[in-house]
């Protein structure tokens, strides 16, 4: 060791001495930047949060319906921890360049940020374990015509890129998050390619095994993958920015007793709520277009436009006739309408929410959200009061404890306003932690179309009132 320091010393006390002999020697050598070593871009950090969620309107069942990470009314959230270690690709690299990201999570938020198969039944309480994301990262200087920036892969499991709103609670501007954040994807596990191909130009090329799956049984709940693309635009800049994606394939799981007879039944507007298809062919499609214009150093709007179509679900008779009917006519001359086999009329939602932040100084910052959500069929907005009630639908069982807006065979309209603050506070240095981050926030959510999906102390009503708020305290390990 000591031979080793000795002739460190040796080396760097010749090149001094070469250098101060030699003007030209000694600039180059000032001049020249440090050695870029890959394990220098290493972090390790993450945060930790909970919240509550006070519901005036005392819903009979505790549940504040239309929300997932905030569904639990009146009583403490404990969302979770989220540990990352990451080394992220280099956003200025000419030639090959390599990194990779694994994030953790423990907390309630993990029912919802969950990849069928792993860890499925593991906790059987609110509080779930799992990745989130896995995956390696590369970047390939491929320059050509249609590529003048190269290409960035992703391989492995990772968040979607579907929608304004992130899956990581500290990057959020709000609390609750929107309708077509909660009913669209989370997760996926599959390749995605971005061909950089003018500075103003990215195209997302890629395929996945579906929405919140991982690969092969029980973590992919059918046996066919999913396309998934889209195009990126960089203007003004980068204060205009606009990202539309569409996610499209099966995602019904195989119906391992559709008829519900090995539980209690589970029907929906009169008829057994199971996919009338090959769940390898029935697809559902997700596309969101996300436009973020930051207008002034401190004033972003962000728009988020979704529209989701499901083709497999919500049964009904060969003929297109009503219940009533075939009835009619079955008993007036003597067919078996009603024995025919059903047809998917399939489901879609469409949406829009546009949002605003407002940057007062460097501790109050502004956020609000507006959002329409029309869900035609009563199909993407559920609650899922039970611990497994997600990853049980994902594996094709029957979910007695999930509960609906309504029928099948009729849509919601949901109109939905928020308002917050983010508060960042001085704090005293203390060790790893980087500060704690407040979110206070309001929100009115009702129908526009006379639907009641919400509770209250004796039944269903029209609205919902909520006053939220959580802590965030991020940290930094490495």
């Amino acid at each position: 060791m000591k031979k080793m320091l000795l002739a460190a010393t040796t080396i760097a006390l010749t090149a001094t001495t070469a250098s101060a002999a030699d003007p030209k020697k000694k600039a180059a050598v000032e001049a020249a930047p440090p050695h870029s070593v890959w394990l220098d871009t290493l972090t390790i950090d993450g945060y930790i949060e909970g919240g509550i969620t006070i519901n005036p309107g005392q819903p009979f069942n505790k549940l504040n319906f239309g929300e997932l990470y905030t569904d639990r009314a009146n009583w403490p959230t404990f969302n979770g921890v989220l540990v990352t270690a990451q080394r992220p690709l280099d956003p200025k690299a000419t030639g090959y360049d390599f990194g990779f990201k694994l994030q953790l999570q423990v907390g309630e938020d993990m029912r919802y940020n969950h990849y069928y198969g792993i860890f499925d039944y593991l906790i059987p309480s609110r509080t779930q374990f799992g990745p989130t994301e896995a995956h390696v990262l590369a970047h390939l200087p491929w320059v050509s015509p249609i590529s003048e920036g190269g290409i960035d892969i992703k391989l492995g499991m990772f968040a979607t890129y579907n929608g304004a709103e992130p899956l990581s609670a500290k990057d959020a501007p709000l609390y609750s998050h929107s309708h077509i954040f909660n009913f669209g994807p989370f997760i996926h596990t599959g390749v995605m390619a971005v061909t950089h191909v003018k500075s103003w130009l990215d195209i997302y090329t890629g395929v996945t095994s579906g929405v919140n799956t991982s690969i092969g049984w029980p973590g992919d709940n059918n046996a066919a993958a999913s396309p998934y693309g889209g195009v990126g635009l960089n203007l003004l800049d980068g204060n205009l920015t606009v990202l539309g994606m569409v996610h499209h394939g099966p995602e019904n799981p195989k119906q391992l007793d559709p008829l519900s007879v090995g539980w209690p039944n589970f029907v929906v507007g009169g008829v057994p709520a199971a996919c009338v298809c090959n769940p390898n062919t029935a697809n559902r499609t997700y596309a969101n277009i996300v436009t973020t214009w930051k207008a002034t150093e401190n004033l972003t709007f962000t728009t988020d436009i979704a529209y989701d179509r499901e083709s497999g679900w919500n049964p009904i008779s060969t003929t297109g006739l009503s219940g009533n009917t075939i009835a009619a006519l079955d008993g007036a001359f003597g067919t078996n309408l009603a024995g025919l086999p059903l047809k998917p009329q399939g489901a879609d939602a469409y949406a829009v929410a546009q949002y605003a932040s407002y940057k007062i100084n460097d501790v109050f910052k502004v956020n609000s959200r507006i959002e329409y959500y029309r869900d035609n069929k009563n199909f993407f907005v559920v609650g899922f009061p039970g611990y497994f009630d997600l990853v049980n639908l994902g594996h094709g069982f029957a979910c007695a404890s999930c509960i609906f807006a309504g029928p099948g065979n009729v849509g919601t309209s949901y109109l939905s306003l928020t308002a917050g603050l983010t508060i960042t506070p001085e704090i005293p240095k203390i060790p790893y932690i980087n500060g704690v981050i407040f979110r206070p926030e309001v929100r009115w959510d009702t129908t526009v179309n006379g639907a009641t999906p919400f509770f209250g102390p004796n039944g269903r009503k029209s609205s919902q009132g909520l006053i939220m708020f959580d802590a965030i305290v991020p940290f930094t390990l490495m």
